[in-house]
Formats: structure tokens, C-alpha cells, sequence
């Protein structure tokens, strides 16, 4: 398993796990067949992150896209020392400590980067998202109540950070 940083060249590949993605787990924001995006945005996505100084990584077994870790760095200048982070990780390769190595990896690049804060947010019920942000120094800082609709039913977030 390879944690690293995503390659203009991984176009295709992330696109293609981020929908099947999509279509095998209910944790994630697109519901299946949803994501509308084309190869051309998620090129302009990766030269995005690229260009504003944030981080897109990418799990990487026997070539493929398994799963991925993106921190978005704060756009305004009283935000810049924070990042919003999301994860995703394809359901054949969860718990085998590839969203650990993801975060360690994180780590590094927001103690080079001048980012203090790390936060994100995580459906309240899945217990395996927080019990691994919990084990990576995340605090539960608030509910975000009836954030999203799912199956006709409204789930709660936790809003989730972790300081420098």
C-alpha cells in the first residue's frame, strides 16, 4: 500500500473510486450515480489543490485508487492556518489502516504547511470515521443536526477538529 500525493495522471483512476465510492457506502455525500463530475473537473480539481496549497492523497495497491485523503486549506487569510479534511476509503480495503496512514501522512504535510487546525465533519452514527478521528487526536466539538437526508431520514454530524 502507497499513501501519496495525487498526479494529474491518477485522473481517471481517482474518478472511477470515487464512484464506486458513491455506490457502495451511505457515509459518503454523493448518493450512487449522483456525481456528475467529468474527467476535465477533476483534472481542474487536482491543479486546484495543487495551486492553493492544500493536499490530495491518494491509497494505491497494485496501481489502483483505493481510496483517498483531501484537506483543503482555508481560502481567507484568518482561516489559511486550518483545513477542512475528507476521506474515503473503498470498502474492500477499510480497516487495514490505510485512513492511519493517511492522517499520519496529514500530519507532516499541515507541520510543514503552517496549518494548526484540522477539522472536518462525520456522520454521527458511523462509529468506525470517529472511533479512527478520535484514535488521531480529533474532539467531538459540536452536532450538526438534521445536516443531511438520508433514506428519507435526517442524520446528525459531528463536527470534528484537531489542533497543531
Amino acid at each position: 500500500m502507497v499513501i501519496r500525493k495525487i498526479k494529474i495522471e491518477d485522473s481517471e483512476k481517482y474518478l472511477s473510486m470515487l464512484k464506486k465510492l458513491d455506490s457502495e457506502t451511505k457515509y459518503m455525500m454523493y448518493e450512487p450515480d449522483e456525481r456528475c463530475t467529468t474527467l476535465p473537473e477533476i483534472q481542474d480539481c487536482i491543479k486546484s489543490m495543487n495551486s492553493t496549497n492544500s493536499l490530495l492523497l491518494v491509497a494505491e495497491e497494485n496501481s489502483d485508487i483505493v481510496g483517498f485523503l483531501s484537506a483543503e486549506r482555508g481560502f481567507a487569510n484568518r482561516i489559511k492556518h486550518s483545513a477542512y479534511i475528507v476521506v474515503g476509503i473503498l470498502e474492500d480495503y477499510r480497516g487495514k489502516k490505510i485512513g492511519t496512514k493517511m492522517f499520519e501522512e496529514l500530519e507532516r504535510w499541515a507541520e510543514n504547511s503552517g496549518i494548526y487546525r484540522l477539522e472536518l465533519t462525520v456522520m454521527t452514527h458511523n462509529e468506525g470515521a470517529v472511533k479512527l478521528y478520535k484514535n488521531m487526536g480529533f474532539k467531538i466539538e459540536g452536532i450538526k443536526e438534521k445536516s443531511l437526508i438520508i433514506d428519507e431520514n435526517f442524520v446528525n454530524e459531528y463536527y470534528m477538529a484537531k489542533t497543531l
